[in-house]
């Protein structure tokens, strides 16, 4: 406690961002330092566990005394410790779980685990200190996709999610085949906005009537094909012009398939999250279509969007507010369940 002000730990390791943050009262971002791999993974083309758990150990105690530099506090002004507790890479995982455990044990401070998923979510208490639930969260990134009815803080219901590939991931996928590099959100994004969305038909995959899951590993190799069949012909692919198409067609689904879950709930207020959060076409579909419909919508800013020890702080004060501290024999799921 510092100036009568609840102080929250959030360390999240759960893929290639080694960050930790100091939340006040559990919106309040005191310090937010995220310590990227991504210059690491350009050369490989995507994560590769090992390299990033290692990378998690040799900069996790940087990190965690650069946040509480940043928030000018120590140990002893920090109430509660929260950590990414899965899903995500088991080893990256660990590194944030141990960590938090070794600091909870030694500065007997109480631990939560959270999980990944609501943390990103959560990134909108944050950006949006009016926002309250009830309201349906849309979940982007590159593990995940995922429509979640949120009706409180601890209370989630997944109404529909990926059966293969997550967006985030289907971004990477078509970035390398056209050349791109890596992260492919970003890239495509970029060079999309350069290209004709209709150049190139890509099917729209809704699956069966009124489901909310999503589909796309047959989007990511129906560009495959079309860009070998464009090339055993001989003819020039315009980069831009596949960007802009694939990019269509993601959103297209996506977009409905949002609109569709608030209107089955009868919901007014639709929160983004995750990574692909930060998509600008995205964003814009959403704007219109929402505005359309009365619908408020809510997005973080990109610091927010991407992995950060600021939206695992919230929803580790929010949980523990509701539900108390766990024990420190908590462990890491990378397969956790919402």
């Amino acid at each position: 406690m510092k100036d009568n002000k609840f102080l929250t730990l959030g360390i999240e390791t759960s893929c290639d961002e080694t960050a930790i943050s100091v939340v006040a009262d559990g919106r309040e971002v005191l310090s937010n330092i995220i310590s990227s791999q991504i210059d690491i993974f350009k050369n490989y083309g995507g994560v590769v566990p090992e390299i990033a758990s290692r990378h998690h150990l040799e900069n996790i105690n940087g990190v965690l005394d650069a946040a509480l530099k940043e928030a000018d506090v120590t140990m002893d002004d920090i109430d509660l410790i929260g950590v990414t507790m899965g899903p995500g890479l088991v080893g990256a995982l660990l590194m944030g779980v141990s960590t938090a455990k070794a600091v909870a044990y030694a500065s007997g401070k109480p631990i939560v685990g959270v999980h990944h998923l609501n943390g990103h979510i959560s990134a909108n208490y944050i950006q949006h200190p009016e926002l309250e639930p009830p309201f349906m969260a849309l979940i982007t990134s590159g593990g995940h996709t995922e429509i979640v009815q949120v009706d409180d803080y601890d209370k989630l219901t997944v109404l529909g999610g990926t059966r293969d590939d997550a967006v985030g991931e289907c971004y990477d996928k078509v970035a390398r085949v056209l050349g791109l590099g890596y992260p492919g959100g970003p890239k495509i994004d970029r060079i999309a906005k350069e290209g004709n969305p209709e150049a190139v038909h890509f099917k729209r995959v809704f699956l069966e009537k009124d489901s909310l899951d999503f589909s796309f590993s047959g989007l990511k190799t129906a560009v495959l094909n079309y860009l070998n069949s464009e090339k055993q012909a001989g003819r020039e692919i315009n980069r831009a012009d596949v960007a802009a198409s694939f990019q269509q067609a993601v959103m297209d689904v996506i977009v409905k398939k949002a609109m569709d879950a608030c209107e089955i709930r009868n919901e007014k207020k639709l929160v983004l999250a995750g990574g692909v959060a930060a998509n600008s076409k995205l964003r814009a579909m959403l704007d219109e279509e929402c505005a359309k419909r009365k619908i408020a919508l809510y997005y973080p800013a990109p610091v927010l969007c991407t992995d950060n020890g600021a939206m695992i702080a919230c929803a580790a004060y929010y949980k523990y507010m509701k539900q108390g501290p766990d024990g420190l024999d908590m462990d890491a799921y990378p397969f956790l369940e919402l």
